[in-house]
This record gives C-alpha cells, sequence and structure tokens, in this order.
C-alpha cells in the first residue's frame, strides 16, 4: 500500500456518503468563513465614521479681542460638522448626556461657556488654558470611546492652530508697527543728544561751586568737633556742684532741726551726771566690804557642800538595801503564804496573818519607790551645795574687782558731770551757728541750680550744633559728588544718546519690511511649523489589510482542526498490515495537506479578489499560506496520534494560547513576559509575520527565516508521529483496528 493510495483511500472514505459529503464540504468551508467574514466585516471600519453618531453642544459665550467679538467655540463647531468625520448633530447639554447613556450618541463634545475667554486671555497678564470636555461610555462601545479621544485631539490641534496663526499675525504686525516707530525714535535720539551737551556744560560749572562749598563745610565741622565733649563736661561739674550745694542745706536744715531742744537736753543730761554721781558714790561706799563677806560665804557654802556630799555618800548602802527589801518582799510574801494557809493556827489568824503578808508586799513596792526617791533629792541635794558652793567661791574671788570697778565708776562720774556742765554752758551758741550756716547753704544752693540748668541746655545745644556742622559737612560733600557724578553722568548722556541714535537707526534696518500677505504666511508657519510626512517602507492598505496576516493564520489552523474532526490521523490497519511507518505517516499526513491547499488558494482569492485587500507578492502569500496549513496539520496529528482525543482537545487549547500570543491585533511588545516568551516559541507568531512581509512587500529575509521556523515545526511534528506509528506496528488491539469517524 502506497502513500497515494493511503491518500486515496482517505478521500473516498469522507466521500462514501451524502452525510459525510455534507460534513466534508462543511468542515472544508470553515476556514474561509471564518476569516473571510471576519475580514469583510473589518475590511475598512475607518472609511465610514462618518456614520458613527456623535454630539457636539457648543455652550461658549465668546469674548473681546482688540476690540472686535470672537466666538471661537462657534468656530469649532461648524468646522467639526463641515468636516464631516463623524456623524455629528448639534444638542444641548442634557439632550447630550442623555443620548451618550441611551446609545444615541457615541461621543459627545462640550465647548464650555468660557473657551473663546480662555483663548484670548492668552494676551493678557492672567493667561488660561481653552479646554474641551469629551463624554464617552464604554457600554455604547470601547473603539468608539478611543476614536472619540482621537476626535478630541483633532479638534485641538484645529484650534491651537488657529490661534496660534492669530497671534502669530498679531506679533507680525506689532513688528511692523515697531519698525514704522523706529525711525521716530532716531530723531528723538539726536534730539536727546543735542540737550544732553547743553546739560553737560551746565553740569561742569555746578561742580566747580560744589567742590568750593564742601571745602568750607568741611572746616566748620572740625572746628565744632570737640563742643560736645568740652560742653559735656562743664555740665557734668555743674550738676555735682548743685548736687553738693543741694545736699548740704538739706543736711544744715535737718541739723538745725534736730539741735534746736539741744540746750534744753544738755541741761537734762547735766542733772542726770549730777545723780549718777551722787549714786555711785552710795555704790562705793557699800560695796567696800564686799570682799570679806563673800569670802566668809565662800567658806561657809564649801562646808554645807562637803556635807551634803557625806550625807548622799553615806545614805546609798541604806537607800540600797532598803530596795533590794523592797524589791523581795513580794516573793518574801508569796513564798509565806503556803506556810500560813498550811499550818494549824485558826482560821481567823491565818486571814489576819496573810492580809497581813499582802500589806507587807504592798508596803515593800512603797518602801522601794521612797527609797528611789530619795536617792534622787540626796543626790540632787549634793549636786546643788556643790554649784552654791562653787559660785560663792567664784564671788569671793571677783568680789575685790567689784569693789574697783565700783570706785572707778564713782570717780568716772565726778568727770562727766564736770564735762555735762561745761556742754550745757556751751549749747545755745552752738545751736545758733548751725542756723546761721542752714541759711547761707540755702542761698548757695539756688544759684548753683540756676548755673546748672543753664550747662545743661548749653551741653544740649552743643551736640546739635557739631551734628548740623557734620551733616553739612556730608551733604556737601554728597553734593559735590553728585554733582561730578552728573558731569561725568551727562558727558556718558551725550556720547550714549548718539550711539542710540546710531543703534536705533541699525535696528530699524534689521526688522525686514514685510506687506500683510507675507505676514499672512509667516503666521501661517508659525503656527504649524512641521508636517508630518508619510513614508511607508510597507504599507497594507486599510484596517482589514492589517488584521489579514493573523485571521488568515487563525484559518489555516481552525480548518486543520475542523478536518480533524473526521480524518483519520494515520491508517491503523495499514500500520497492522503494511508496517511501513513513513509511507503511512505521510499518507496521514498529505490528506489534510492536500485539503489544506484547497483551502488556502480559495481563501486567498476571497482575501484578495472579493475583499480586494492588497498583496504585493501574490505567490509568495499562497506559498507562506500553504505551509502554515501544512505545519498545523502535521501539529494537530501528532498531537491527536500521540494523545488521542486529548491531543484534539490540546489543538483547541493551543489554538487560543496562540489567539493571545501572535502578536496579530497590537504589538507583541505589549505582552505580559510569560506570553511573550510564548510568543518566540508557538509557530503562528512566525506565520503572522511571514503573511505581514509578504502582504505589504516587507523583508524577504524575514519570510525566510519564518518560513524556516515553520519547516522546524513541521518535521518535528512529523518526527513524533512517525516514532508513535513505529511503536503502534509492533501490537494493536481490535479496538485500533475498528476506529470511529472522529478517530
Amino acid at each position: 500500500m502506497t502513500t497515494t493510495s493511503l491518500v486515496r483511500a482517505e478521500l473516498a472514505r469522507l466521500t462514501a456518503t451524502p452525510l459525510a459529503r455534507l460534513a466534508f464540504i462543511a468542515l472544508m468551508v470553515v476556514p474561509l468563513l471564518y476569516g473571510g467574514a471576519y475580514l469583510w466585516a473589518n475590511r475598512d471600519p475607518y472609511a465610514k465614521l462618518d456614520q458613527v453618531p456623535a454630539a457636539i453642544v457648543d455652550q461658549d459665550a465668546g469674548a473681546t479681542l482688540d476690540g472686535h467679538t470672537v466666538d471661537y467655540g462657534k468656530d469649532v463647531a461648524k468646522r467639526a460638522i463641515d468636516g464631516d468625520a463623524f456623524k455629528w448633530e448639534r444638542a444641548t447639554a442634557a439632550e447630550a448626556r442623555s443620548g451618550v447613556r441611551n446609545g444615541t450618541y457615541d461621543f459627545v463634545v462640550t465647548i464650555p461657556h468660557d473657551f473663546s475667554e480662555s483663548l484670548v486671555s492668552a494676551q493678557s497678564d492672567d493667561p488660561k488654558r481653552a479646554r474641551l470636555v469629551m463624554t464617552t461610555a464604554d457600554t455604547n462601545s470601547y473603539l468608539a470611546s478611543t476614536i472619540a479621544e482621537q476626535a478630541g485631539k483633532t479638534m485641538r490641534t484645529a484650534v491651537a492652530e488657529q490661534v496660534g496663526k492669530e497671534a502669530a499675525k498679531t506679533l507680525l504686525v506689532g513688528l511692523a508697527d515697531v519698525r514704522d516707530s523706529l525711525g521716530d525714535a532716531v530723531d528723538g535720539a539726536g534730539t536727546l543728544a543735542s540737550g544732553a551737551a547743553s546739560a553737560s556744560n551746565g553740569a561742569d560749572q555746578l561742580a566747580s561751586g560744589t567742590s568750593a562749598l564742601r571745602d568750607g563745610a568741611a572746616q566748620l565741622a572740625t572746628g565744632t568737633k570737640a563742643l560736645p565733649a568740652q560742653t559735656t563736661k562743664l555740665n557734668d561739674g555743674a550738676q555735682q556742684v548743685a548736687t553738693g550745694a543741694a545736699s548740704l542745706s538739706s543736711g544744715l536744715s535737718t541739723l538745725q532741726e534736730q539741735t534746736a531742744t539741744l540746750p534744753a537736753q544738755t541741761s537734762q543730761l547735766n542733772e542726770g551726771a549730777d545723780q549718777l554721781q551722787s549714786g555711785l558714790h552710795q555704790l562705793r561706799d557699800q560695796t567696800a566690804t564686799l570682799p570679806s563677806q563673800s569670802a566668809t560665804l565662800a567658806q561657809g557654802a564649801s562646808r554645807v557642800a562637803d556635807g551634803n556630799a557625806r550625807l548622799a555618800d553615806e545614805a546609798a548602802p541604806f537607800i540600797t538595801g532598803v530596795q533590794q527589801l523592797a524589791a523581795d518582799s513580794p516573793a518574801l510574801a508569796a513564798q509565806l503564804k503556803p506556810v500560813v494557809e498550811a499550818s494549824a493556827l485558826p482560821a481567823d489568824q491565818k486571814t489576819a496573818l496573810l492580809a497581813t503578808l499582802d500589806q507587807l508586799a504592798a508596803s515593800g513596792q512603797q518602801l522601794g519607790t521612797g527609797a528611789a526617791a530619795l536617792s534622787g533629792n540626796l543626790g540632787a541635794l549634793k549636786t546643788g551645795s556643790a554649784q552654791v558652793a562653787a559660785g560663792a567661791s567664784e564671788l569671793a574671788t571677783k568680789a575685790p574687782g567689784l569693789t574697783s570697778g565700783a570706785k572707778r565708776l564713782s570717780d568716772g562720774s565726778d568727770a562727766l558731770a564736770a564735762g555735762t556742765g561745761k556742754l550745757a554752758a556751751a549749747a545755745p551758741a552752738l545751736s545758733n551757728g548751725i542756723g546761721t550756716a542752714a541759711s547761707g547753704a540755702s542761698t548757695l544752693s539756688s544759684g548753683a541750680a540756676q548755673v546748672a540748668s543753664g550747662t545743661s541746655t548749653l551741653a544740649a545745644s552743643a551736640p546739635t550744633l557739631t551734628n548740623g556742622a557734620q551733616s553739612l559737612a556730608t551733604g556737601t560733600a554728597t553734593a559735590d559728588d553728585g554733582a561730578q557724578k552728573l558731569d561725568t553722568g551727562l558727558h556718558s548722556l551725550k556720547d550714549g544718546s548718539s550711539k542710540l541714535a546710531d543703534s536705533l537707526d541699525q535696528g530699524r534696518t534689521k526688522i525686514p519690511a514685510s506687506t500683510a500677505s507675507q505676514r499672512e504666511s509667516q503666521a501661517s508657519v508659525i503656527s504649524d511649523p512641521v508636517r508630518v510626512g508619510d513614508d511607508n517602507v510597507a504599507a497594507a492598505d486599510n484596517y482589514g489589510a492589517g488584521l489579514a496576516p493573523f485571521f488568515i493564520s487563525l484559518a489555516a489552523w481552525i480548518g486543520m482542526y475542523a478536518l480533524f474532526l473526521i480524518l483519520r490521523p494515520i491508517s491503523k490497519r495499514a500500520i497492522t498490515a503494511v508496517k511501513k511507518p513513513v509511507q503511512i505517516v505521510l499518507g496521514g499526513w498529505l490528506t489534510p495537506v492536500v485539503l489544506g491547499v484547497v483551502q488556502m488558494v480559495a481563501l486567498f482569492f476571497i482575501v484578495r479578489f472579493a475583499l480586494d485587500l492588497g498583496v504585493q507578492w501574490p505567490a509568495a502569500t499562497i506559498g507562506v499560506m500553504v505551509l502554515a496549513s501544512a505545519t498545523f496539520a502535521a501539529i494537530l496529528m501528532a498531537l491527536n496520534v500521540l494523545l488521542g482525543s486529548v491531543g484534539q482537545f490540546l489543538g483547541l487549547v493551543l489554538m487560543l494560547v496562540q489567539l493571545v500570543t501572535a502578536g496579530g491585533t497590537f504589538p507583541w511588545q505589549t505582552l505580559p513576559g510569560p506570553l511573550a516568551a510564548l510568543h518566540f516559541a508557538l509557530p503562528m507568531s512566525y506565520s503572522v509575520d511571514a503573511l505581514r512581509q509578504t502582504m505589504y512587500g516587507g523583508s524577504t529575509g524575514a519570510v525566510w527565516s519564518d518560513a524556516g521556523v515553520l519547516l522546524c515545526w513541521m518535521l518535528g511534528a512529523l518526527l513524533v508521529t512517525f516514532v508513535v506509528a513505529a511503536r503502534q506496528g509492533r501490537s494493536r488491539t481490535l479496538r485500533d483496528l475498528r476506529p470511529s469517524l472522529i478517530g
């Protein structure tokens, strides 16, 4: 059994019955319907954006620019509606918002009431940025929202160009006006130069006069420089004299008041001195015998102290014995009580005797207390008599000195009485002299105060005079400097004004002269200085052509997947009978490849002619489509042979994974890391890239590289199928010999 006969047998099996033929035709058409219908629906959606409903709400209140009323919002709305980029309708704010919510409009552009005012504010001190409000609802269509954003950017660019052009025109007109005005400025600068020359001559004369004034003021300031210090010293001396005179007058007045009663007081003092003299004479006479009496007293006190000491010492043993007896009496009574109670004495005697013992114990305690008190009193008597003896001895020792002192006091009182008599006699004359001195001091204080007042006024005025002289000197020096600078400045002004006239004339010639039409062209270039050129080295004709490589590859996979629902991957009967795995694998693979070629050629004609999508290299495109279909057939056959129904399911999973990793819509660089890695590992990524190169006229090197990767996938899948088929040829089951329709 040859490979060709295996292919014919499989095709015959697929068309054996009407139902089988119907299923075969339906599965063959699946990739054509999928690829063709989707590309037809998305052939060129941007060409029909004028059918997308959109609302524009113009709330602009307008503004005033250079005395003219402008309404940029009205212009923007008119330009948008006239442009027919979308199906624009004017609406109120409420209608527009409601329309976005219920799907009447895909998006709304609102021009706020301050739109024109914000645009013209660019020429004021408080510029504000104008804004357009875009209202969208993704419930209508997410891509519609994205398209709305582009519409907003287009409006913004148009407004910016219009406003920029007007601003540039204003600037260019201003420059033209400046150029015209510079001629008048040149004439004015010439007049300024002439006046500056005259002013310079007057400044020379002013400088000479201020120099002489400066020298005189400097001499005056030097002469008065030491005046404040000198007047301050004079004022300090006068103030000291006035203060001293006032203090002297006050002191003498106080002294006069305090000595007014001095004569009477000295008289009383003299009388008291006489009385003191008489009393001290009596004290002297009465203390003449004190030494002998105190000696006798000391001897008696000493004997008493010795007797008390002996008494205390001799009574101590007795008191100790009494205290011991008192301490032992309770115990003795306690010892005798049992004896009395045990004796044969009558009861009344026992009772009387026991009462006596109790009284003895109590009396012993009282006796001990009295003995302790007696011991303390004897000790106190001994100590007190010793102190009395010591005091009497000390009195006897000091008595002669006391007598001698009394005599000296008596002799001193005689001298005191004589002195107070003389003081009483001189006191009236002293009081009169103090009164006279107080009167003279009051007159001196009054005069000194007047002198001090005058010197204070002089000292206060002297700094003012000196400061005035210094200020005059400084002012004249400043005036002289100013006059010199004025002279220099006017000379510079004369030279500068001449240069100004020349520079203004040169500047006027550097501003180019322009006409109104030239300024219009210049403003247009300034407002839109850059145009982006379109130089696409490999361009797709439209949106459908951009999606075609992805959906052709996806249709090729779906076509193969659908065919393997009814195709047998390999003939298990042939494996059992023929045992030639290479021929059997090629026979199982060539059947879907032949059918895939039919599908791909039919799909190419639909894409190229029915949908009119441009293809730069038709033959290469068909070749890549057939290679991709054959590669996908090999992969799906290997999965089916290796895993059976599970492999069929994995073919579906693999298609879904490649749906997101092939980079058919967005660039593969936007994929997450793991999916980006799968982009380079799976075959559909290379079929999509190869079809882009052939359809858009890209790189032939990239086409060959992608084709090489697809070929490697195909050979690898066939090798896996061969290994599995060779292993199955060694052992078969009854179920392997009677396969179902789906294998």
